[in-house]
């Protein structure tokens, strides 16, 4: 029987800090198995053995290796836990609003009230965005409505728990409420599965609201379903570039909106959060599933990546998207949408590329229910918004600044007069 180690033997025998233990874990070179309590993490010592003998693993070109102790959110191989969940589950079996409480304070229970922002707040963030021009992302407007719903809010810098998952309710509300409706009365505005326009009011999840505002058709339900696990879905995924940026923020004791407006930041890069839209882009580029070939053709021959696919963490596969494609194809399978996604689908795995990850699946979505331009990006930002405020909690708690060390690599000293 093999004998196993307790977290600081592992990191003792190998040199490490237990934060660099558990990058190890997250990045699959070391396995984890836990104590007969269900609370101590162990590690095989002839696994720990090895890796001691063969030294350090050594970080892919291009990333940087910058490890945090959190508690909110752990990845292992293919599956993704939060507070030591199963996202997938959580996804189909509980509204967002529960998974947030559940990042931010550790109980899994339902929102007391509904959530909601003060009517400054709203006044304000409706005001910002309106300014704004005609064709304007939902993500670039909620850029504008985050700060200006902190001008608003003289209690900010408030920064005890309670405070602070207050105005985590408040300004994803507000982000969502503060969004002009797309609702039309006029006819014509039916999708799959629907029966004409609907509303939602302040009273309804935050599911429902963000709906009304990234699409001008009444929800299916199994539709509705499928944003509702988005959002859980997304929620949080451990130390991403967006959320790094955002504890970092934290950590220096930003106010939670400046916490939000630095995530928002982060999250629109082409990388993170933005790639959803270049899979949007490419689904739209389609007229018809056998249009897909030269679409994905001469992506390629330009030399680009086919966006939406592939994911640094995931090798074999992003669970998430595998989760919500599937609710996709289940609220509407005879979608010609769908039916390009599918084609993509194909056309990506004869030619051997990775596997699809969560943006395109929320493309796939955002196509599918008939939603506005970037509403990827915004169902991303809205979701994810509740882990930065997680991370920012445990930074509030933190001891002080998250202050990185760069490597000097430019000209040296010059000595002398």
């Amino acid at each position: 029987m093999a004998d196993f180690l307790t977290a600081a033997e592992a990191a003792r025998r190998l040199g490490v800090k237990p934060a660099t233990l558990y990058a190890y874990v997250s990045r699959g070179v070391l396995s984890r198995g836990k104590a007969a309590d269900g609370r101590a993490s162990l590690f095989n010592a002839d696994e720990v053995d090895r890796l001691a003998r063969r030294g350090r693993p050594r970080r892919p070109p291009g990333v940087a290796d910058i490890t945090v102790e959190s508690a909110i959110t752990e990845i292992t191989g293919d599956r993704l836990r939060f507070r030591g969940l199963d996202a997938t589950r959580l996804a189909v079996s509980r509204p967002f609003e529960e998974v947030a409480e559940l990042l931010w304070t550790g109980e899994l229970r339902p929102a007391r009230e509904p959530w909601q922002a003060r009517p400054a707040a709203l006044a304000a963030g409706r005001a910002a965005q309106a300014a704004l021009p005609a064709g304007t992302l939902p993500l670039e407007r909620l850029q504008v409505i985050v700060p200006a719903m902190a001008a608003t809010d003289p209690l900010r810098l408030q920064l005890d728990p309670a405070a602070v998952t207050a105005a985590g309710r408040s300004i994803i509300a507000g982000m969502v409420d503060c969004l002009p409706s797309t609702v039309t009365s006029g006819p014509g505005t039916s999708g799959p599965g629907t029966s004409g326009p609907g509303t939602s009011g302040p009273g309804d999840p935050v599911a429902e609201r963000l709906w009304s505002r990234l699409c001008d058709r009444r929800a299916s339900p199994g539709l509705l379903r499928a944003v509702s696990a988005a959002l859980v879905l997304l929620a949080d995924h451990e130390l991403a570039a967006s959320t790094l940026a955002a504890r970092a923020a934290a950590s220096v004791r930003a106010d939670p909106y400046a916490v939000v407006g630095t995530g928002l930041g982060a999250v629109s890069g082409a990388l993170h959060g933005g790639a959803s839209l270049g899979a949007e882009t490419l689904l739209a580029a389609a007229s018809s599933p056998d249009d897909v070939p030269r679409v994905v053709a001469e992506l390629l021959r330009r030399g680009e990546k086919v966006p939406g696919f592939g994911h640094f963490v995931y090798r074999g596969g992003d669970p998430r998207a595998v989760l919500l494609l599937d609710l996709v194809r289940r609220a509407a399978p005879k979608s010609g949408q769908l039916a390009v996604a599918d084609a993509v689908l194909a056309e990506v795995r004869q030619k051997a590329l990775p596997e699809p990850n969560i943006d395109f699946a929320i493309a796939t979505l955002a196509r599918v229910a008939g939603m506005v331009r970037g509403a990827g990006e915004a169902i991303f930002a809205v979701a994810r918004t509740a882990g930065w405020i997680a991370h920012a909690l445990e930074a509030y708690a933190g001891p002080g600044p998250l202050r990185p060390r760069a490597v000097y690599t430019g000209k040296p000293a010059a000595d002398g007069p």
